[in-house]
């Protein structure tokens, strides 16, 4: 079993570092917030109150933040991996970030002389804790190869996607997918609606026909219809518009980069720029649901009193 080290532990690398533990590694991690430490203390991972403890003695190192910021410093900054952790030792970031941050960690990794691999994950955080995440994997073979056997415990999917930023690509690619989809459920509930059908008959009926998706089956826009969605808890986050902005920002700079003109991703993209303007950050990215209806109102959500 092996010496891993877990930098940050919140919704994420919390209920992750837990089953690497269950697994049978000893796991040592580190975050900032105090009900993070103690959750995954509570879990069995040792914790530390630096990066330095966290890594000494480490044989793979885990990162698992908010933001490609984050990550830069995590990596580069005082008392960072780079600084503190083994000669050689193996990285993997489980963030999502964009693709230049990804290219940075692997560039500047390999001139440090430590092995990296970019190791997005998909499934959220009913994901995490059932240990049934996606990984995509992105880096050398070796590297990848290694990667895989420690990510297997946290996984029910793992892909070795080729060279370094290729895991990061399939992430931003697959996000972009989900929030466009995301959007057409969005419309196409509030046409049903509008036109007097029933949301669970008609749930029933695109779940088995050509408007059927991953946010129709898991998110659907009406409390009462799927027990998953957070149309029935008032739009708590299962994942944040904060989030989901952030994501498919990444993947429009991608494409812009490209030269593909993505004219569906940047109308999400606007959409959730809105509820984020609106105070809704924290709230489900489900809620665009709003936008979609005449009156800007959406099945199970109660604003704030102003």
């Amino acid at each position: 079993m092996a010496n891993i080290a877990w930098i940050g532990l919140g919704h994420m690398g919390g209920p992750m570092s837990a089953n690497l533990v269950a697994a049978g590694h000893a796991v040592r991690g580190v975050d900032p917030m105090s009900e993070a430490r103690e959750a995954a203390a509570s879990r069995g991972v040792a914790v530390v109150d630096s990066v330095a403890e966290a890594v000494a003695g480490a044989d793979a190192v885990f990162t698992s933040l908010p933001r490609s910021e984050h990550v830069r410093e995590v990596y580069a900054g005082d008392g960072g991996v780079w600084a503190t952790a083994p000669a050689g030792v193996l990285l993997l970031d489980t963030s999502t970030v964009d693709v230049e941050t990804s290219r940075w960690c692997h560039e500047e990794s390999a001139r440090r002389g430590f092995r990296f691999v970019d190791s997005p994950v998909s499934g959220g955080i009913a994901g995490a804790a059932a240990g049934s995440l996606t990984f995509m994997l992105g880096g050398d073979a070796d590297a990848t190869a290694d990667a895989r056997e420690l990510v297997e415990p946290m996984a029910g999917h793992v892909f070795e996607l080729g060279g370094p930023t290729l895991g990061i690509a399939a992430k931003l690619a697959n996000n972009l997918m989900l929030f466009v989809s995301l959007l057409g459920v969005a419309e196409g509930a509030a046409l049903a609606d509008s036109l007097g059908l029933d949301p669970k008959r008609f749930f029933e009926v695109a779940s088995v026909s050509s408007g059927e998706s991953w946010p129709l089956r898991l998110w659907y826009p009406a409390p009462g219809v799927v027990e998953t969605s957070p149309a029935n808890r008032n739009y708590d986050a299962t994942f944040t518009t904060a989030l989901a902005e952030k994501d498919l920002s990444f993947a429009v700079d991608a494409g812009t980069t490209a030269g593909l003109p993505m004219p569906a991703s940047r109308v999400a993209l606007e959409q959730f720029e809105r509820l984020i303007a609106e105070g809704f950050g924290g709230k489900d990215c489900s809620l665009i649901a709003k936008f979609a209806t005449a009156d800007g109102g959406v099945p199970g959500f109660t604003p704030p009193a102003a």
